[in-house]
C-alpha cells in the first residue's frame, strides 16, 4: 500500500473538513448578527410604541409599564419585566433614530449603556465597546473603574477638541501618550488598600491576572514576558514586564515601583529603552515606550526628571481599589471649566 497516497488522502479530507467548518461558522455568525439586529429593532419599536402611547394616553409611564408588564408576561412569557420595558422605552428615547443602533452590541450591552445618564460619557463607552469588542463583564468593569474620567484627566486638559473626540470616537491610539492612564486601577488583584507589597509579589499577581491587566492597559496590547533580561557590559538587568502594542507597533516596557517615583527610576527606564531600540527593535517597529507604574509621584519631580529625554517615558500612579467616582467627576468638571475659561 502506498503510504504517500494515504497521507495525501488524509490531508485532502482535512482540508475539505476545515473549509466546510469555515462555511458553517460564517453562516452561524451571520445568523447570530441578523437575529441580534432584529431583536434590537424589535425592542426599539416597542419602546417607541410605549412613548407614543404615553403622549396620547392618561396613564403615567410607570402605570402604563406596570399594566403592560403584567399582560405581556401573561400572553407572551418572559422578557417583558418592568425593568426591561423601561429599558426599551429609554432605548428609544436615547436612540430616536434606529439607524444609529449598532448590531455589534447586544441588548445586554445597551441595557448597561442606558444606565449612564451623561450623553458624551455613554457615547464614549459605546464606541469603546465596539472598537475593543468588550464583553458585558469588561464593559461593567471599565465603567466602574471610571475609565472615561481617567482618560480625560490624563490627556484631555490641554485641548477641548480631544475631549470631544474621546466622546465621539472612543480612545484613539495614534501616539505613545494615547495609551497612558492616570491612575491605573488594579482592583482585580484583590489587594487591600495601603497593604505593604513587594515589587516581585505585585508582578506575580499581575501575571496571574494578565487578562484583566491587558484590559486595563487598553486596546492592542500583547504580553511578551516578565523579567526580560538585558545585558549591558556584562551586567544583567531585568525589565519587570514587557508588552507589544499592535496599533503603535512598539514594545511597551513596564517597571513596577512600590514607592514614590525617583529620578533614578527614570534613568533606569531610559537605559532599557535605548537597549531595546538598538538591540531588539526590527525595521517595522517604532521606538519603544516606557511606563513606570509607581505608588505615588511628585508632579514637579516627574516634570524635571522626564524633561529633555529623547525616549518616550511616562510615569503613572496605580491604585489597588476603584477610584472615587464623585471625586473624579468633580476633577473632570473643573478641567473642562478651566478650558472654557481659557477660550
Amino acid at each position: 500500500m502506498d503510504i504517500e497516497k494515504i497521507d495525501d488522502g488524509s490531508n485532502f479530507l482535512n482540508d475539505l473538513i476545515n473549509e466546510i467548518k469555515s462555511v458553517v461558522d460564517g453562516a452561524k455568525s451571520r445568523i447570530e448578527t441578523k437575529v441580534n439586529e432584529e431583536l434590537l429593532r424589535t425592542y426599539w419599536t416597542i419602546g417607541k410604541l410605549i412613548v407614543d402611547r404615553e403622549v396620547s394616553g392618561d396613564l403615567t409611564p410607570r402605570g402604563l409599564i406596570l399594566d403592560l408588564s403584567k399582560e405581556l408576561t401573561r400572553q407572551l412569557g418572559k422578557g417583558f419585566s418592568r425593568s426591561n420595558l423601561f429599558n426599551m422605552r429609554n432605548f428609544f428615547l436615547n436612540y430616536p433614530d434606529v439607524q444609529t443602533v449598532s448590531g455589534h452590541l447586544s441588548w445586554s450591552h445597551y441595557c448597561e449603556l442606558l444606565s449612564i445618564a451623561e450623553t458624551d460619557k455613554r457615547s464614549f463607552y459605546e464606541n469603546e465597546t465596539i472598537n475593543s469588542r468588550w464583553s458585558i463583564r469588561e464593559l461593567k468593569r471599565q465603567v466602574n473603574s471610571s475609565l472615561y474620567e481617567r482618560l480625560i484627566l490624563s490627556k484631555g486638559q490641554k485641548n477641548k477638541q480631544e475631549v470631544l473626540r474621546l466622546s465621539r470616537e472612543g480612545q484613539v491610539i495614534e501616539k505613545a501618550a494615547d495609551v497612558i492612564k492616570e491612575p491605573y486601577v488594579l482592583e482585580f488583584l484583590g489587594i487591600p488598600e495601603n497593604k505593604p507589597l513587594l515589587e516581585k509579589d505585585l508582578e506575580k499577581k499581575l501575571i496571574r491576572y494578565i487578562e484583566d491587566f491587558l484590559l486595563e492597559l487598553g486596546r492592542g496590547f500583547m504580553f511578551v514576558g516578565s523579567q526580560q533580561r538585558i545585558t549591558i557590559g556584562n551586567h544583567h538587568h531585568y525589565v519587570d514586564m514587557v508588552f507589544y502594542n499592535k496599533i503603535l507597533k512598539s514594545y511597551i516596557l513596564i517597571d513596577l515601583k512600590m514607592n514614590k517615583l525617583r529620578p533614578a527610576d527614570i534613568g533606569q527606564m531610559n537605559t532599557y529603552l535605548n537597549f531595546y531600540k538598538t538591540e531588539v527593535n526590527e525595521e517595522i517597529d517604532t521606538d519603544p515606550i516606557g511606563i513606570i507604574l509607581c505608588a505615588d509621584k511628585d508632579e514637579i519631580v516627574a516634570e524635571y526628571a522626564l524633561g529633555g529625554l529623547n525616549n518616550q517615558i511616562f510615569a503613572s500612579r496605580y491604585v489597588h481599589y476603584l477610584p472615587n467616582k464623585e471625586e473624579l467627576i468633580r476633577q473632570v468638571e473643573m478641567a473642562l471649566r478651566d478650558l472654557d475659561e481659557e477660550e
